[in-house]
């Protein structure tokens, strides 16, 4: 007979299954006594467990929705699925999820064995998800390594390749894991240079834990992602002013996320964007719906002008054989 530790939790896997078992079913795949099984319920009700019980013959037990969520128990293949789950809405775009899957990802891959490491990993491997639309290359191993870095206060060191290419390694001391659009960014403090930054996952390179702890600080502001979002309208190698016949809060709905819009007065509105790419600034202002009034930057004009010639010079579809 296991003993009684094991033995309630192969109680609870069994029902975990959400099926009504009775008494003497249980009792017999638990080859103990139906008095035996009794006690085994009350434990696990003890523990947070809401067991249903209905006595007398034919009476059984179910395992019911409770208050809070009390710890699972899982088996080999429904782990495995969690975790490749995971995995996969870490990459996700609804807000709130992606951020959520990280944290409990960092919790199963933690306590998960060896082999059923090798076995998610396979299965993610070979899995091909579309390129369109998809989030900047992140290894969710290194969103694990940081995760469980800004849950524990532990310092991590990192490659680095910064948007004009320079490469280093750096020492952060890391407060938050941040996803804005499609990207991951880690804000932490850097300790090399005595400041606070956001790291861009997809530049970051071969993340360890360092062992060292170290005392939390407040991220400026108070607000991770707003740290992120003002570090990325600076970033930019183009720095643009529009100005858009649209009330400001109509175009911060559309482009907020990459663009600060003030309003001008309650017909119009200034935008200014930092960018990469003068292409990416046209599409900004482009998706914000509104007739550009005026745009400071010469080069994006140029861009804005010949986009307009090559669209207004597409002829109108014709079948084959007309």
């Amino acid at each position: 007979m296991a003993n009684t530790s094991s033995r309630t939790l192969r109680l609870l896997s069994l029902l975990q299954t959400h099926r009504y078992w009775s008494g003497e079913e249980l009792a017999d795949r638990l080859e103990v006594s139906v008095r035996t099984l009794r006690r085994d319920v009350d434990r696990l009700r003890d523990l947070g467990y809401p067991v249903q019980a209905d006595r007398g013959v034919g009476g059984g037990y179910q395992l019911a929705p409770g208050a809070s969520l009390p710890p699972l128990v899982l088996d080999d293949e429904e782990a495995v699925a969690i975790a490749v789950g995971l995995h996969a809405a870490a990459h996700g775009s609804l807000t709130g999820i992606a951020e959520a899957s990280v944290r409990v990802l960092a919790k199963v891959i933690q306590v998960m064995p060896g082999r059923l490491r090798h076995r998610v990993e396979a299965v993610r491997s070979a899995t091909v998800a579309p390129t369109w639309g998809a989030p900047a290359s992140t290894d969710p191993e290194t969103l694990v390594v940081l995760a469980q870095a800004c849950r524990d206060g532990e310092r991590v060191s990192f490659a680095y390749r910064t948007a004009d290419g320079r490469a280093g390694t750096r020492r952060v001391d890391p407060a938050q894991l941040v996803q804005i659009g499609r990207s991951w960014y880690v804000v932490g403090y850097d300790l090399d240079r005595g400041a606070w930054r956001s790291f861009r996952l997809d530049r970051l390179q071969h993340p360890e834990r360092t062992g060292k702890r170290f005392a939390p600080r407040q991220v400026p502001g108070g607000d991770a992602a707003a740290f992120v979002e003002a570090g990325r309208r600076r970033a930019g190698q183009h720095k643009i002013t529009a100005e858009l016949a649209a009330d400001a809060d109509s175009v911060r709905k559309i482009i907020g996320e990459w663009a600060d819009a003030t309003p001008v007065d309650d017909h119009r509105c200034r935008v200014e964007l930092s960018a990469d790419s003068l292409e990416w600034a046209a599409c900004a202002l482009g998706l914000a719906g509104a007739e550009i009034l005026s745009c400071d930057s010469t080069e994006l004009l140029a861009v804005l002008r010949n986009w307009s010639d090559r669209f207004a010079a597409v002829p109108a579809y014709q079948p084959a054989g007309n």
